[in-house]
């Protein structure tokens, strides 16, 4: 079982981080005394401090290329492990595609209500992203053409697959800054990966 780095509490629900470099990030939504799972890594009792703030409603698959404990998390909560998702009726989160290239689908979800963001993938926190150089980066391999369709929103929170959540005011300027420098900042993210993977 991986070990449990950083687990946060916040007005959305739970987060926690993998203590490794990558730093996969997990999240628990409670929407309205349900609790739906984002991407989960089953890793020290995160688990059950997310299953404790409501009832499971079902784990949500962001990217199609890892599924992460997605579906063994699902079989244990006795609820669906919905991947891609299209829409999640009955809900206020609203899915949308993100990134569809060959080898790559990825689907982001904006909660309107909440002005919150949740992105698997394409943009995140962890030094593997940002190298260092920002709060938020894209991908080594989106940033020549970011993910425009991301500038659609202003997120108060941001949830990420990859390293700690970013809520407030400072989120949205942190995702627009990490969208307008992603291809500057690109020779500079390449030079500190090696150390950011040493960790």
């Amino acid at each position: 079982m991986p070990e449990l780095g950083a687990v946060e509490d916040h007005a959305l629900g739970l987060s926690w981080v993998v203590d490794e470099p990558m730093a996969r990030a997990s999240h628990a939504l409670l929407v309205d005394g349900r609790v739906w799972l984002v991407d989960p890594v089953d890793a020290g009792d995160a688990l059950e401090r997310a299953a404790g703030l409501g009832e499971p409603a079902g784990v949500l698959q962001l990217l199609d290329r890892h599924g992460r404990d997605c579906e063994a998390v699902a079989r244990r909560l006795g609820v669906e492990h919905r991947r891609l998702p299209e829409e999640l009726p009955g809900t206020p989160l609203r899915p949308f595609p993100l990134v569809t290239l060959p080898g790559w689908k990825e689907v982001a979800i904006w909660w309107p209500e909440r002005a919150a963001l949740v992105v698997a993938e394409a943009v995140a926190t962890s030094a593997m992203h940002t190298g260092g150089a920002s709060a938020v980066g894209v991908h080594l391999l989106l940033r020549p053409l970011p993910p425009s369709r991301l500038r659609r929103h202003a997120p108060e929170h941001l949830l990420v697959g990859h390293g700690p959540s970013l809520h407030g005011p400072a989120a949205a300027a942190a995702l627009t800054e990490a969208l307008d420098r992603s291809r500057r900042d690109l020779p500079k993210v390449l030079l500190r990966l090696p150390a950011t993977m040493r960790r």
